[in-house]
């Protein structure tokens, strides 16, 4: 271990040793966990406050809260969670001791309708910054392409997020590439998060408890991605009776079931998901060309235990397994001899979890982390032939594939502290192993050579390290501040890469309901993705940073203000952000070159390295409960690139540069089972690159003239979705009927720009060459029906 690892943990130990071991005197501390008290399901950011002194503290990622107070005759404390009865607590304070609680939900038709934000604590009081938590409950109401509630769409909705193209779930954060976002299911990364080319991720709504993605102000707990983290957590499973969801639409169908495996000890999650595209088109294919199979398929397979050991311990076993295919077969046959080609593209993830939770003592929390990821591409071709040679029937098989992967294996452990109201310390450190396969080409058959097989490929290991401390510290009534610390390592091919990583956040109380933030945070990835695709074709390569490569560095500065807002009885709360973020080492294909036949042997000479910028203001209002609720976000941002090798080295807008983009989302609850949402996006149009002429240097050899990189807009893209979602409630649970337009108005959105060429006419006529533009969606009704049991 590294000397700088030494001191960060000696430091670790002497801070937190003595006050981890001692209670402080005329003092006692209350701790527990905050459970749903329908399902048990541990619920995150529940607000513990004490409301004659104000001090008070909030569950973590487990649900686990810890408060130390004065010692006194007795204390009477608030549990409070938006969509939950509040409960208030009498206690004897002599003592520190353990307590539970289970809070009750609220019903329709008292809750109202929660959308961005489940967590008590106000947006001024907190000092996060570029943080939003979407609830599940909300995802699910709001419109879907084709019926199919997609996390990542509605995240999209949201100001500093933008999508790549017209359908796609791909998330461009505050002017950062995809790979820049820190994607984590149960805390496990996941490396595409993708379905169907890019417009489906690959999250089955029914299984997530929690969403929270990150934009800015990162606590050094995080780290390995510049631009975003998105934190998604899995249900546990209902601990107290059995119970199943699922949802039958146009093109998929999925179902969840969930229940004891014993009573308030032991509990499971299972899901499923797939798409039948492949089913319903297989007899059209048939029918239309004898001899030739295609079709396409996705699904989603979720599962996890959750096991209470003993009052101070718990387990959880998680896994993830995703994967599409695109195929198509021929065959034809002649007798006994055939000619048989098959060829297919998949892609897909497998991730795996095991987490120890335990309660240390009243005042310390630990959570042990186990994990495995692995995103791999194939795209590959079989051929076999059988022919007669003279009287004998022979048969020559023969198959091509290319291949690239990526997996990680992780331990980690994270400690919660809370010493008194006024410090939340969190600290901890991670090792994970990397294992790179960029690219790799493997023949087999009849290939005219002595051996059948060619393998040409090989493996990269890195290893990465990293440790962190930070303090959310209330300085005082008026200051509040999360100071951080993350110091990171990355090893490969005995090449040694350090980067400290100084975190800081803070907010001031203006005035009772108005605060003033700030926040700054240096942040560095070690891994890089290669990619020449704008509709999110899982053609990329994943690589590590090198002695040639170095990894990615970035800054991110940001200041803002949020108000809490009170009108005509109504909460609301309005947030305004602005932020400069300047990128290092960013890499991009050189000119000319992409992923066909680039191996781990090449790629380095196939990439160019350069560098980034990124800045804008963000603007946010919310209604977050009664009967209607929802949004308006609006962003003005820059994006900008500068490579040396590309573009001949001036400076250019980022593809997903956009000056404007906007977003409106309203739900509406007419009544407990009857609900209305509608969602509009307008974003200033895409950059691209369009040839400005073709020349003809010989009688084979045309030449396209391109002029600078990306300095032609599409036109405007906006769009109005809407659902109506109507719920019949049965004996045994209720069933949704929803019915939604995608593209309500049929806007005619730019999907991409091609030169139509021009030629001459027989009469000696010319038709000049015109650029035309394809668009992908028109209006598009779906009905889907889903249910609860």
């Amino acid at each position: 271990m590294t000397s700088p690892f030494r001191l960060i943990l000696l430091g670790l130990g002497l801070l937190t040793a003595p006050a981890a071991l001692a209670q402080q005197p005329g003092r006692f501390t209350i701790s527990g966990h905050v459970r749903d008290g329908a399902t048990g399901e541990s619920l995150i950011g529940v607000a513990v406050v004490n409301p004659a002194t104000g001090q008070g503290t909030a569950t973590n990622t487990y649900g686990f809260y810890s408060l130390t107070l004065p010692a006194a005759d007795s204390v009477k404390l608030l549990v409070s969670y938006l969509g939950y009865e509040k409960q208030r607590l009498g206690l004897k304070a002599d003592r520190s001791l353990t307590y539970d609680v289970r809070l009750k939900p609220l019903s329709a038709e008292l809750s109202g309708v929660e959308v961005v934000g489940s967590r008590e604590e106000k947006i001024s009081r907190s000092t996060r910054m570029g943080t939003i938590n979407v609830p599940v409950s909300q995802i699910k109401l709001l419109p879907a392409l084709f019926g199919e509630t997609d996390v990542l769409k509605v995240l999209q909705l949201l100001p500093g997020v933008q999508s790549g193209s017209e359908g796609s779930s791909g998330l461009y954060v505050r002017g950062g590439s995809p790979d820049q976002n820190l994607i984590l299911l149960d805390g496990t990364p996941v490396y595409n998060a993708a379905h169907l080319f890019g417009f489906f991720s690959v999250f089955n709504a029914d299984a997530i408890k929690n969403v929270e993605l990150i934009k800015g102000g990162f606590p050094a707990r995080y780290g390995g991605r510049l631009s975003s983290v998105l934190d998604i957590s899995m249900k546990e499973g209902n601990m107290e009776k059995f119970h199943g969801e699922g949802a039958v639409g146009i093109i998929a169908s999925r179902i969840t079931l969930e229940g004891p495996i014993k009573k308030d000890t032991a509990s499971f999650i299972f899901s499923a998901r797939r798409t039948y595209i492949d089913v319903l088109t297989q007899p059209l294919v048939k029918l239309a060309t004898e001899g030739v199979s295609a079709g396409y398929y996705f699904y989603d397979l979720n599962g996890k235990l959750n096991w209470k050991v003993g009052a101070r311990d718990r387990l959880y076993l998680s896994g993830y397994a995703g994967n599409d295919k695109f195929y198509a077969d021929t065959e034809e046959k002649r007798g006994e001899e055939y000619d048989r080609l098959d060829s297919g593209l998949g892609w897909g993830n497998r991730t795996a979890a095991l987490r120890w939770n335990r309660v240390v003592n009243d005042r310390l929390f630990m959570n042990t982390h186990l994990t495995y990821t692995r995103y791999q591409f194939l795209v590959g071709v079989e051929s076999e032939n059988r022919y007669y040679q003279g009287t004998d029937l022979k048969t020559d098989k023969f198959s091509l594939a290319y291949l690239s992967n990526i997996q990680d294996w992780s331990i980690k452990q994270d400690y919660d502290f809370v010493p008194n109201p006024n410090h939340y310390v969190r600290f901890g450190g991670q090792y994970i192993l990397h294992q790179f396969r960029p690219g790799a080409v493997q023949a087999k058959g009849d290939l005219g050579v002595p051996t059948d097989e060619v393998n040409i490929g090989s493996r990269v290991r890195a290893s990465e390290a990293g440790l962190y401390v930070e303090d959310d510290y209330r300085v005082s009534e008026r200051l509040k501040v999360n100071l951080g610390v993350r110091y990171n390592t990355f090893l490969v091919n005995k090449k040694v890469y350090h980067s400290p990583e100084p975190r800081v956040s803070a907010r001031f109380m203006l005035t009772e309901d108005v605060s003033l933030k700030a926040s700054y945070a240096r942040t560095s990835q070690f891994i890089h993705l290669l990619t020449n695709s704008g509709i999110g074709l899982p053609t990329d390569l994943w690589v590590p940073a090198t002695a040639k490569i170095k990894p990615q560095t970035a800054q991110q500065f940001a200041v803002g203000a949020a108000k809490d807002l009170r009108f005509h009885d109504e909460d609301f709360e309005l947030s305004f952000e602005a932020y400069y973020k300047p990128m290092n080492n960013l890499i991009e294909f050189r000119e000319g070159a992409d992923f066909l036949g680039t191996t781990d042997s090449d790629w380095e000479s196939k990439v160019t390295s350069g560098q980034g910028w990124a800045y804008g203001g963000e603007v946010f209002l919310q209604k977050k409960s009664g009967k209607t609720t929802g949004w308006i976000g609006y962003t003005l941002a820059w994006s900008n690139r500068k490579f040396p090798e590309l573009n001949q080295g001036r400076l250019y807008p980022y593809k997903y540069d956009r000056r404007h983009d906007a977003s409106l989302v309203v739900i509406h609850q007419f009544s407990p089972t009857l609900t209305l949402s509608g969602t509009w996006v307008y974003g200033t149009g895409n950059a691209t690159t369009l040839s400005q002429g073709r020349y003809q240097l010989g009688p084979f050899d045309d030449f396209e003239d391109y002029g600078p990189r990306n300095s032609y807009r599409m036109r405007a893209y906006h769009r109005l979705d809407l659902d109506l979602s109507h719920t019949k409630k049965k004996k045994w649970g209720e069933i949704v009927n929803s019915f939604s337009l995608y593209n309500a108005y049929s806007r005619k959105n730019p999907f991409y720009i091609y030169l139509d060429q021009g030629y001459s006419t027989p009469s000696g006529g010319m038709v000049e060459a015109v650029y035309k533009q394809v668009s992908l969606f028109p209006i598009i009704p779906s009905f889907s029906k889903s249910f609860k049991f």
